[in-house]
């Protein structure tokens, strides 16, 4: 297995490349990849859309699209620390990606406590949350990642990501052996059943994403539109890599999708302006790359995780601070049981969704998720008339 930290290198040489097969972890990662293949093949989700991604058990269909991957696009451990283990296992011949970490990822620190350390989110200077301030904000990341300029997508072209995703040494001649798919039916259980010995040895994990005891950056980066971008380019580089014959239709496609991407942000500012300075609460920590990209901030959330029900003394300190704010929207996820929300005293429950549950798996599920995630909150804080 080859982590290649979207390092750009040398095209493939020698006998023409096929269409690499692709696994990704989540459904937003899902519809970026299906966005920079276009017509030229499709990834396999390994975790579906309903699911939490902190624990979840592969069935043999997600099991054997890691063993059949070329390329492995994961968030990362920190989002999904159960699935290292599988990936090795199963996708030992892959070239594996993390997102979280592309040295231009956009990061932010995970948040402590049911209210977040009274609202302390370490950005002093987000009040107008234009692109130069967010990359400022960064300063843990500036001294390995340059970034200051990727916050501003005005030209999204191969030329922009060239300086961050430089991939030495990682073209075919790396894949010349990778995989041969006539064995995967003799070898494919075997190597499930490791995996999930592994899987079941992490248990432990199953708490491990209690963000009051987690140290570190917030896995849920997918939900700032600008790490989507930034992401974009550097997989059109990697697959470019792998299948050089397509390299162009990659790189057209992830240009689309990032021009459709900064459209999109135009739209959820729009949307959510009138909403800016009304105080809501949240079924857990999921959200603070998208508060923190268009300006408004959850008041604080139910759960540290969606592994972790609340516990009496949290549900006690948002009752405190939701009376204190006058907040009056909770918003819940499709997946878990709205009557949880009864206790904290708010009027008004909405539902907000950051993995695309119910959406169409494709190119269009992040823009659609990002756009829904918009409506709901306006929905849910705009007084009924």
């Amino acid at each position: 297995m080859k982590y290649l930290g979207f390092v750009v290198g040398c095209a493939a040489t020698g006998a023409a490349a096929d269409v690499p097969n692709v696994a990704v972890d989540i459904a937003p990662v899902h519809s970026i990849v299906s966005a920079v293949m276009g017509d030229l093949g499709t990834p396999d989700l390994v975790i579906p859309a309903g699911a939490s991604p902190h624990e979840h058990s592969l069935r043999p269909s997600e099991a054997r699209a890691l063993d059949q991957a070329d390329v492995v696009v994961w968030m990362g451990h920190s989002l999904t620390p159960w699935l290292e283990s599988p990936v090795e296992t199963l996708a030992g011949d892959a070239a594996v990606v993390e997102l979280l970490d592309h040295p231009q990822t956009l990061l932010l620190d995970v948040r402590k406590g049911a209210t977040f350390g009274a609202h302390d989110h370490g950005h002093d200077d987000h009040d107008d949350h234009d692109d130069e301030e967010h990359a400022d904000d960064h300063d843990d990341h500036d001294e390995e990642h340059e970034h200051d300029d990727h916050a501003d997508h005005d030209d999204h072209g191969d030329e922009e990501h060239a300086d961050a995703d430089d991939h030495d040494g990682h073209g075919d001649e790396e894949h010349a052996d990778a995989h041969d798919h006539d064995d995967h039916d003799e070898h494919g259980e075997e190597k499930h059943a490791d995996a999930h010995d592994d899987a079941h040895d992490d248990e432990e994990h199953a708490d491990a994403h209690d963000h009051d005891a987690h140290e570190g950056a917030d896995p849920h980066a997918w939900l700032d539109p600008n790490n989507a971008i930034i992401w974009a380019g550097a997989i059109a580089q990697l697959l470019a890599e792998q299948d050089p014959e397509n390299a162009e239709t990659y790189t057209a496609n992830a240009q689309a999708f990032q021009a459709d991407i900064e459209a999109l942000k135009g739209e959820v500012a729009a949307t959510l302006d009138p909403i800016k300075g009304r105080s809501f609460v949240v079924f857990h920590d999921a959200y603070h790359y998208f508060e923190d990209r268009f300006g408004i901030e959850a008041a604080g959330a139910m759960s540290a995780s969606d592994a972790v029900s609340p516990s009496a003394g949290r549900v006690a300190e948002l009752r405190e601070t939701i009376a204190e704010l006058e907040a009056v929207c909770a918003l819940t996820e499709p997946q878990y049981n709205p009557g949880i929300v009864d206790a904290i005293g708010t009027t008004e429950l909405g539902e907000i969704d950051p993995l695309g549950v119910g959406l169409d798996l494709g190119a269009g599920l992040y823009r659609d998720l990002l756009s829904n995630m918009a409506s709901s909150l306006y929905d849910c804080l705009t007084p009924p008339t």
